[in-house]
C-alpha cells in the first residue's frame, strides 16, 4: 500500500493551488495609469513600463489606464482572460481610485486580480524626488538650511488618506534635504503652490523649489511648475527606483495573499 500511495502522493504535490491552469507562470503584473490628454504622459508610463519589463524579463507586465487613454483597464484584464494578475496603481497615495475604482474593477475581471497598494509614501519615491531636484539644479553642497526650501507639488484628492500619505512622502524628503518640505496641491485640497511659497517666504525662505510629485506630465504637472520662484523638478517619470517600487508593490501584493492563504 505504502508504495501505491507514494507516487500518488507525489503527482498531487505538483498540482498548483489554481488548479494547474497555468503552471509555472507568475500571475501578471497590470500597471494601472490614471490616463491623461497630455501625450508626453502615456510615452512616459511606457518607457516606465519599458523599465520595468528590463528589471523583470520573466514576468508579464501590462497596462492599463483608469479614463482618457488606451487600453482602459477593463480591456487589459479582459484580453488576459482567466490569468492572474497583480493591479500596481500608479498613483502615489491612497484615495478614491486606489480605494474604489481599481478594486471595483477588479473584482469585475475574469481572472482572479488583486490589487497592489500605491507607489506612495516609500523611501524609493523620496530617492527619486531627489535626484530629480539634482537634475534641475537642486545642489545639495550649496544648500542654506536658513533661506532655503521645496514644496512638494502633488494633483491633490478630498480623500484625507490621500494628504496624509503626501505629508509622509514630504517628512521624509525633508529629511534627506535638510529643508523644509511643504506639501500643495493643483487641485481638492490645500494649500495650493502659490499659497505655499508665500507662506515660506514669510518665514525667510526666499529660495524655494518644487517638486514634482506627479508620476508623468500634464496640465496640473505644468500649473505647478509655472508657479516655482526658482527651480522646478520634472515629474518622476520612467526613473530606475520607481520600477523598483512597482516591482516591489507586485512582490508584497503577492506575499500578502500567501501569509493570508497561510
Amino acid at each position: 500500500m505504502n508504495r501505491t500511495r507514494t507516487p500518488l502522493a507525489d503527482r498531487l504535490r505538483l498540482v498548483p493551488p489554481d488548479g494547474g491552469r497555468h503552471p509555472g507562470r507568475p500571475p501578471a503584473l497590470v500597471l494601472v495609469a490614471h490616463g491623461s490628454r497630455d501625450p508626453r504622459a502615456l510615452r512616459t508610463v511606457r518607457a516606465l513600463l519599458e523599465r520595468v519589463r528590463e528589471l523583470r524579463p520573466a514576468l508579464p507586465v501590462h497596462l492599463g489606464h483608469i479614463e482618457l487613454n488606451a487600453p482602459l483597464l477593463p480591456d487589459t484584464l479582459a484580453a488576459l482572460g482567466d490569468t492572474p494578475s497583480v493591479l500596481v496603481p500608479l498613483l502615489l497615495s491612497r484615495g478614491y481610485h486606489v480605494k474604489h475604482d481599481i478594486p471595483e474593477t477588479a473584482a469585475a475581471a475574469p481572472g482572479h486580480a488583486r490589487v497592489a497598494a500605491p507607489l506612495g509614501p516609500d523611501p524609493l519615491l523620496v530617492d527619486t524626488l531627489y535626484d530629480r531636484l539634482v537634475e534641475a539644479g537642486w545642489d545639495p553642497a550649496a544648500t542654506d538650511r536658513r533661506t532655503d526650501a521645496v514644496v512638494l507639488a502633488s494633483a491633490g484628492s478630498r480623500d484625507p488618506d490621500s494628504a496624509a500619505d503626501t505629508r509622509r512622502t514630504a517628512r521624509l524628503l525633508a529629511a534627506r534635504l535638510g529643508v523644509p518640505v511643504v506639501p500643495a496641491y493643483a487641485s481638492a485640497a490645500t494649500p495650493t503652490v502659490d499659497t505655499a511659497v508665500r507662506a515660506l517666504a514669510a518665514r525667510g525662505r526666499h529660495r524655494v523649489a518644487v517638486a514634482s510629485y506627479f508620476t508623468a506630465p500634464g496640465r496640473f504637472a505644468t500649473e505647478c511648475a509655472a508657479k516655482a520662484p526658482w527651480l522646478t523638478s520634472a515629474p518622476l517619470g520612467a526613473h530606475p527606483s520607481m520600477a523598483r517600487l512597482i516591482a516591489d508593490r507586485y512582490d508584497q501584493a503577492l506575499s500578502a495573499r500567501t501569509d493570508t492563504a497561510a
